[in-house]
């Protein structure tokens, strides 16, 4: 669970999310993503950034308000 302020919805809380996506990405999947993107031609981070957004809508966020 994510607890996040409501006033605290700013660029970079966005950034903060995505980073910590990002790291929970590289390590569940990160070995399949690298080994798909050379076989694809595409470049990790693309890769990477599109399963990380993706993966912020598996988060329960907690808001205070």
């Amino acid at each position: 669970m994510v607890y996040l302020n409501y006033n605290n919805l700013d660029e970079e809380t966005q950034q903060y999310l995505l980073s910590v996506s990002k790291e929970d990405v590289e390590n569940k999947i990160g070995k399949d993503l690298k080994t798909y993107a050379k076989e694809n031609h595409i470049k990790y981070d693309t890769i990477l950034y599109e399963e990380a957004v993706k993966n912020l809508y598996n988060y329960k966020y907690i808001f205070n308000i």
